[in-house]
Formats: C-alpha cells, sequence, structure tokens
C-alpha cells in the first residue's frame, strides 16, 4: 500500500503533463509576492491617506495632484539625465572591453576581468565613503590636489549640479561596467567561431568583422543591457545617498526613488510616496516598451 503511494507521487512528479507547472512555479511565486502583491497595493495605496494602520482614508487622485511641484520634476529630470548618461557609457564601454577581453592575443585576460568585475562585488556604500574622500569640496582633497599641480582652482564637486551629476554618473560607471562586460563576453562566446574564419577567408578586416557579425549578434544582448539599464537608471538611489546623505543644496542629487524615500518614510506621506513609486513603474514601463517596439523585440520571425 505504501509503495503504491509513493509510486503514484513520483508518477506525480514524472508527469510529462506536471513537470513544466512544477519548473515554472518557483518563478510564478516570487512574481506574485514579490512584485504583483506590492504592486497592486502600491496603486491601491497611493489612492488613500495613510494616518496609520488600518486607518486609510480614499482621496481619490490628490496624491498624484501632490507630485505637480519644483522638487518631484527636479527629481525626474535628475533621474532621466543619469539614466541617458549611464546608457551611453555603459553600453559602448563594457562591449568594447569584453571584445578586447575576449581575443585570444590578450594577454593576462583572466586577470582583467577580475579587476573589470571586482567593483560589482564591493559595497557601494563604502565606494561613496573613498570617492566622497578623493572628490571632496576642500582644497586637500585627492582629486583637488591633483588639479592645484596645474593651477586649476578646487572644484566644489558636491556642491554644484553639473559636477554632481558627473559624481553620480562615474559611481554608477564603475559600479556596473564589469556586470556589463560580463553579459557581452557570455554573448560574444555564443558566436561561432566559423564565422570569424569564413571572413577571414573573404578577406574581411577587423572593423569589418565587428560590423558585420559580431554586433548584429551582440544585438539581442544589447538590448537586454539597455534594458534593465533605463530601469536601473530610474531606480537609482544609493549614488546620490552616499554623496548627499542629508542636506543637498538645489535638489543636486534629487533622484525619483530618493524624492519617494523622503515623501513615504521621512515625511511620513506613505501615499504620495506610493504615487511617485507607480509614476516611476509607469514611466520606466512606457520607455522599455517604446525602446523594444523599436527594435523589433514584438515582431513575429
Amino acid at each position: 500500500m505504501k509503495s503504491r503511494s509513493v509510486s503514484k507521487l513520483t508518477g506525480i512528479f514524472y508527469s510529462t503533463r506536471l513537470a513544466p507547472y512544477v519548473f515554472v512555479l518557483p518563478f510564478l511565486i516570487v512574481f506574485f509576492v514579490f512584485f504583483l502583491y506590492p504592486t497592486i497595493s502600491s496603486i491601491i495605496m497611493s489612492l488613500h491617506d495613510v494616518k496609520g494602520f488600518g486607518n486609510w482614508e480614499f482621496i481619490g487622485l490628490k496624491n498624484y495632484e501632490r507630485l505637480n511641484n519644483i522638487h518631484f520634476f527636479n527629481a525626474l529630470r535628475t533621474s532621466s539625465l543619469y539614466t541617458f548618461l549611464t546608457i551611453v557609457i555603459l553600453i559602448p564601454v563594457p562591449m568594447i572591453i569584453a571584445i578586447f577581453l575576449n581575443s585570444k592575443i590578450m594577454l593576462a585576460r583572466n586577470f582583467f576581468r577580475s579587476v573589470v568585475f571586482l567593483p560589482a562585488l564591493i559595497s557601494v556604500v563604502v565606494a561613496g565613503i573613498a570617492f566622497r574622500l578623493l572628490f571632496g569640496n576642500t582644497e586637500v582633497a585627492l582629486v583637488n590636489g591633483i588639479l592645484a599641480h596645474f593651477g586649476i582652482e578646487p572644484v566644489r564637486w558636491m556642491l554644484n549640479k553639473s559636477t554632481g551629476m558627473f559624481l553620480m554618473v562615474l559611481l554608477g560607471t564603475w559600479r556596473w561596467a564589469g556586470v556589463n562586460m560580463i553579459y557581452f563576453m557570455s554573448g560574444l562566446q555564443a558566436i561561432p567561431v566559423e564565422l570569424y574564419e569564413s571572413a577571414s577567408i573573404d578577406g574581411a578586416g577587423v572593423f569589418r568583422k565587428f560590423f558585420g557579425i559580431t554586433l548584429p549578434l551582440l544585438k539581442p544582448i544589447a538590448i537586454y543591457v539597455l534594458t534593465i539599464s533605463i530601469y536601473g537608471g530610474y531606480a537609482m538611489f544609493t549614488e546620490s545617498y552616499v554623496f548627499w546623505n542629508q542636506s543637498m543644496p538645489g535638489d543636486i542629487g534629487m533622484t525619483i526613488v530618493r524624492y519617494m524615500y523622503q515623501e513615504g518614510l521621512l515625511q511620513n506621506r506613505l501615499g504620495v510616496g506610493s504615487a511617485v513609486g507607480v509614476t516611476l513603474l509607469a514611466i520606466v514601463f512606457v520607455i522599455n516598451i517604446i525602446q523594444l517596439r523599436l527594435f523589433g523585440m514584438f515582431r513575429k520571425e
């Protein structure tokens, strides 16, 4: 009797009809618990004035109307510019690095791969402290000291919008270049060597191979990196917080997520914070849908 029940249970797990659902189940659980449920809760919360646990007052779209202020628009502008600059840097630069480190003529490839990827393993808070010391506003800061040797006046890095954006983009590039390099390297190693050998027989040079073989076959990887970069850019918080953990003149480091943190947690306006989060989700969703459609990812092959 026991062996028969065990065999039935084993038959269920080895069933060709049930097996796909078993493998998909962990993803569905994570999706519903950590994405769908919080998203629906945030949308509902954004329509209420949350005064405490169980004390919600429905106010409609008033929380969204409260986003019509200079601080939110400054946050939207900062996040959009940061996302654009990181995309411009973090797609071509890691791709070029990956091509060099994937080349057989490159010496100590594994060493340089580890060096480029190492920043992804370091805490961004620790890295931010180091960047604050390097780019301090005082004359004795390391970078200002180097500039002084060339007769350049000390720069107040964290008190100016352009230099503040430079610091955030620099820290973001230092942090994510190695990760994107790994993506591109995996794509390069999936390209058949025979294609390059055939191109060499036909007399193709380095640039012709790159634009005729490497770049087209890396398109899916590039689109994936672009997609996650758009999300990562608009969801950026830590790169701002490590430079301006409290006050920031003129909303220099104000990003959308930081504004959500400020409104929802620091000011205890959870309804407004939820409205910011829902708006951020809509922005990232629309931009990614547009870019995926432009690159033909929804076409039927």
